[in-house]
């Protein structure tokens, strides 16, 4: 099978420019807080038609199918890793509703809006049409982020982008093994028998694999060094052997062997899930800069009017009636239905998915599936820009929000956590208090804080809890391994340098942990003994605003003895300081610090700016 060279980069070099883009994109992204997709879809299209620096087809020749087909399938395979189905049967009910009565709604108005709006044929719309109920877990996250939705709302969204983000390629599959069986001249009885026999044969192929495997796995027949080559061996074994027995029927399969994993309560899922997560970004960004890339001018200028009329019809219509259908008579409030009925942003998987059932129309003589890789990217294009601006304004204007800024899980109930706690509830922050011991929560729930009881690990935490409300954490109990379990497990999520801890008890040479262990310094780096002890002997937290009139030089000598804990900038901006962070001298912005209590003067009432100075009180033992 050969590969082309062309004037311009070989292969190697088209593979590491693919792979420079796409992460850098996502990189970038991240430092620019603006939806990767974006950036990916211009890096794309300037690499490839802009500048025709990167032409896959020519540079990749024959292998570009197989590649995006070996993509898309893994792809699949981690999305269908993500449903867990007891996280679907505690879900809300308006969660089913979206995935049971919406999806397949919106599977009949997607395709409407390709058949007369785009102009597609039957076939075609069927298949994309399907596709199109995914509405990007990747980009959604973000977004939410951002918007500081309310926790029903944020979970409508969340859990709807993670369930049918392998139903819509699932329906995807079945609508072009039907367009498949059709195509090859059979009768409607033989075409269904077919179709059944290799659905049927596919879906039961992927549940052996995933059984097999579990089974492997659980048994310790497969060492834990090599468990993730294993799962990968076998994931393309299971595609490409259904894929013989019935075209693009892989798909299907490794997709249920995917949610049979996920389902298996393995012990080693999380981390076969990270890993997973970790290649589908390399992969997903591939395959988006790929197709960006081989998009030709052409095609580019074939936008026309029915281009248009199609984004605007699913943006309008195909999006907003099936979920107001879905949601209605059930007990959400109409301005989340709302809400929810107009945010639907696409992601990269819809484009991934698309790009290749749009060759594999045309390759079984359906011409006009060319189209569907370029409404595809309009689609996406429209749909992120559109809600990347307008849904934080639009939550804002119904209502539901949550908070303007991010908030602090603080893990461990005890009278420090509760004096930190009411620290950040006088900056208007969200703040809560998790413990699984009960009465460690008293002080905080005797204080009106939002307390948690169960451990923050736990599937009850992750299922009921909006932790989308929070960017920081605070392991912060009376146990150091558990502290150090929680810091090391939610670091992925957070982010590391989000994730701090109190110090251990033990530091020496034999006690050390690896750096890969554990969270952040906070404030003076002490003990939970120590830090309670401070509160003991008077310590308290306080807040106080900096200004050009009362600088951080003049706060520092007015309290030599405190400890910087965080800084909220003007901007809304929350830092938790460690031992050796400089803390923003910014006018405007506030300095929460623990430190020895003053004896009050009179003139002390009021800060050196002319405000009520903010006090965290001291909880009582």
């Amino acid at each position: 099978m050969a590969v082309a060279e062309t004037a311009g980069l070989g292969p190697v070099l088209g593979f590491a420019l693919v792979g420079a883009l796409g992460v850098g994109s996502q990189w970038l992204a991240w430092r620019l807080r603006m939806p990767a997709i974006v950036l990916m879809l211009a890096a794309g299209l300037v690499a490839g038609p802009g500048l025709g620096v990167l032409s896959p087809s020519e540079q990749f020749g024959d292998l570009m199918q197989p590649m995006l087909a070996i993509a898309v399938a893994i792809i699949l395979f981690e999305g269908g890793m993500t449903l867990n189905m007891r996280s679907l049967s505690d879900a809300a009910v308006g969660v089913r509703r979206l995935v049971f009565i919406g999806g397949p709604l919106g599977w009949a108005a997607s395709s409407a809006a390709l058949h007369w709006a785009a102009g597609l044929s039957w076939q075609s719309s069927a298949v994309f049409g399907g596709i199109m109920i995914v509405t990007g877990p990747t980009v959604i996250a973000p977004l939410l982020r951002q918007a500081r939705l309310r926790k029903r709302p944020a979970a409508l969204l969340q859990w709807e982008a993670i369930v049918n983000d392998p139903v819509g390629a699932l329906a995807a599959v079945l609508a072009f093994e039907v367009v498949v069986v059709f195509a090859n001249g059979a009768s409607a009885g033989a075409a269904i028998v077919e179709m059944l026999v290799g659905v049927g044969a596919a879906t039961l192929f992927g549940v052996a694999a995933g059984w097999g495997l579990a089974k492997a796995f659980r048994n310790a027949l497969v060492p834990e060094y090599m468990k993730v080559p294993v799962l990968f061996a076998l994931l393309l074994l299971v595609f490409a052997v259904s894929d013989a027995i019935l075209h693009e029927s892989g798909l299907l399969a490794v997709t249920v062997m995917g949610l049979w994993i996920a389902n298996a309560n393995l012990p080693s899922y999380v981390e076969l899930r990270r890993f997973k997560e970790h290649a589908t970004i390399l992969l997903v960004s591939g395959v988006f800069i790929l197709l960006a890339a081989n998009m030709d001018r052409a095609t580019l200028l074939a936008m026309d009017w029915r281009t248009l009329a199609f984004v605007a019809s699913v943006i309008l219509l195909a999006r907003p009636l099936p979920v107001l259908a879905a949601l209605a008579f059930s007990d959400i409030p109409w301005k989340e239905r709302l809400l929810v009925a107009f945010t639907g942003p696409r992601g990269v998987v819809l484009v991934a998915v698309a790009g290749l059932f749009g060759d594999l129309l045309v390759q079984v003589g359906i011409e006009d599936g060319a189209k569907v890789t370029m409404l595809a990217f309009a689609l996406v294009a429209a749909t992120v820009v559109l809600h990347g601006f307008t849904l934080t304004p639009m939550a804002r204007w119904l209502g539901l929000t949550a908070t303007e800024t991010p908030g602090v899980l603080i893990v461990g109930g005890s009278r420090w956590s509760t004096a930190l706690g009411l620290a950040f509830r006088k900056l208007e922050l969200p703040v809560m208090i998790a413990d699984p011991n009960h009465a460690h929560l008293r002080r905080a729930r005797d204080a009106g804080l939002e307390t948690f009881w169960g451990d923050i690990l736990s599937e009850a935490a992750e299922h009921n809890l909006d932790l989308v409300t929070y960017d920081k954490v605070i392991a912060a109990s009376d146990n150091d391994a558990y502290n150090t379990l929680v810091a090391t497990d939610l670091a992925p999520e957070f982010g590391r340098e989000h994730v701090f801890q109190l110090k251990r008890l033990r530091q020496s040479a034999r006690h050390a942990l690896p750096a890969t262990l554990g969270g952040q310094k906070i404030a003076a780096d002490e003990t939970y003994f120590e830090a309670n002890a401070r509160l003991a002997e008077g310590w308290e937290f306080r807040v106080t605003k900096l200004s050009e009139e009362f600088t951080l030089e003049q706060w520092r000598a007015r309290h030599p003895d405190a400890v910087p804990v965080a800084d909220l900038g003007p901007g809304g901006t929350l830092r938790l300081l460690g031992p050796d962070d400089k803390v923003k001298s910014t006018d405007g912005t506030r300095l929460l610090f623990f430190g020895p209590k003053r004896e009050e003067r009179k003139d002390d009432r009021r800060d050196e700016n002319g405000q009520d100075t903010l006090k965290a009180a001291n909880p009582k033992s």
